[in-house]
């Protein structure tokens, strides 16, 4: 599914947009749970987080733009690899958020 240009351009652009809401939403999310769930620290959790936050509004993207059920064209793997092919920039919005970096 995603071997569509145009559709893997756009899923691109959509997590990019999601991205840059990353610092204004850790803002007002005020999110302290790394100890509770045992991760190494606050930018850690940040991660599963949003990557998981991402990933449900992808699918939910995907689903408006091919206007097709989610099981005949995405692959949850090819939508985990897409964020994930964005880790570097995740990661500095979420420690430009927590003031680290």
């Amino acid at each position: 599914m995603l071997a569509d240009s145009n559709i893997r351009r756009s899923l691109d652009e959509y997590i990019r947009r999601r991205i840059a809401e990353v610092p204004s939403e850790t803002r007002q999310a005020h999110l302290n749970t790394s100890q509770v769930w045992k991760c190494q620290n606050e930018a850690d959790f940040l991660y599963g987080y949003f990557v998981g936050r991402i990933e449900e509004g992808a699918m939910r993207y995907l689903l408006k733009a091919t206007r097709a059920s989610l099981g005949i064209y995405s692959d949850p793997f090819e939508i985990r690899a897409a964020i994930e092919s964005h880790r570097k920039e995740l990661y500095a919005a979420i420690k430009a958020a927590l003031g680290m970096g």
